[in-house]
């Protein structure tokens, strides 16, 4: 789907990250997709998520928490709202399903994870896995100082 998409795990920096898009998406007249990963373990013999009856409830559950953030988030917007908004939880990999919902976007927006230095480098990071295989521009949104 064209227009804005945008990861949120339901930190402070994801739900910054979501403001900036929503607004972003109010003055361009875009629709805005917002996308929650519940992450599992990926398969012994292959690249495959293992996703098992556990996984259904918690997936639901993050579901209506990623749309609970997202229609806070749309009631601060004082001014243009998007043209439309949809929110989809998936189970997988947070990495490849942004990648995947890169596809069809136009940009990519996600918060930074704040850290720095070393700790950085020790923990890898998200962002900088999907700007490196991101189909679409990404916007990598500050914490706040």
């Amino acid at each position: 789907m064209p227009g804005i998409v945008v990861g949120v795990d339901g930190s402070p920096n994801s739900e910054r990250a979501l403001d900036w898009a929503l607004r972003l998406g109010g003055r361009l007249d875009t629709s805005v997709t917002v996308i929650a990963v519940h992450e599992v373990a990926k398969s012994y013999w292959g690249n495959e998520p293992v996703v098992g009856p556990a996984d259904a409830p918690l997936l639901d559950q993050l579901q209506r928490a990623a749309e609970e953030m997202t229609q806070r988030a749309v009631s601060r917007l004082s001014d243009a709202k998007p043209e439309s908004v949809h929110v989809r939880a998936s189970t997988g990999f947070v990495v490849q399903e942004l990648v995947d919902g890169s596809r069809d976007a136009d940009m990519l927006v996600l918060g930074s994870h704040g850290l720095r230095g070393l700790a950085r480098l020790v923990m890898g990071s998200v962002g900088h896995e999907v700007v490196q295989h991101s189909a679409s521009p990404v916007v990598i949104v500050p914490h706040e100082r």
